[in-house]
């Protein structure tokens, strides 16, 4: 069974123009594409092959003899999960549970948006900032490399990739203008509010 690649929840124009068509061509169809190829070659004739992704990147993390097939089925999940924390038309404010929740952890949307970005701005190098669940509590965290907070017990509920591919091509080395367009006019809060439930 070899693992494939989700299709996009969207057309690759369609978060135009805060996202470009080009910028999909390369991440979705090169970055996250080869990390589906990678990992096929990785865990070919393996008992992994036939284990899900998520299995694979909880079997996989924190053993340095795997550490290619967690790197890329990582890799894999994150940039699925990050295609549908995003969505045409997107940003405003949560609403019902989650805005509560958000309100409940952070005082405010605008203070969780500030302290979002902070993590997302700080995340040194390559990496992810995420809205987590943890343990009925929302938090934000931010990972390095391909890490996610499945391998911690927590839930994700957003994400936001920070490796410069995600961003170069529409804004250059502006990683805090990425993060703010990402918040105001991207972020998808109906699919963090069916990852709450």
């Amino acid at each position: 069974m070899a693992f494939v690649q989700e299709a996009l929840p969207y057309d690759v124009s369609a978060l135009e123009p805060h996202m470009s068509a080009q910028t999909f061509e390369f991440h979705y169809g090169k970055h996250h594409a080869g990390y589906v190829a990678n990992l096929n070659n990785l865990t070919k004739d393996t008992p992994m092959a036939d284990m899900s992704l998520d299995e694979v990147v909880k079997a996989s993390f924190g053993d340095a003899s795997k550490a290619g097939i967690f790197n890329n089925a990582a890799q894999v999940w994150n940039h699925a999960f990050f295609w549908k924390s995003m969505k045409p038309n997107g940003g405003g404010a949560p609403t019902g549970e989650l805005a509560a929740k958000i309100d409940a952890a952070f005082g405010s949307l605008d203070q969780f948006k500030a302290d979002f970005k902070t993590a997302a701005t700080t995340q040194f190098g390559s990496g992810w900032a995420w809205l987590v669940n943890d343990g009925g509590t929302l938090k934000i965290t931010k990972t390095g490399n391909a890490e996610n907070p499945l391998v911690h017990g927590q839930t994700p509920l957003l994400t936001l990739d920070v490796w410069e591919h995600a961003y170069y091509l529409d804004f250059q080395n502006r990683r805090p203008d990425f993060i703010s367009t990402y918040l105001d006019s991207l972020v998808n809060w109906d699919f963090a509010a069916a990852n709450l439930k």
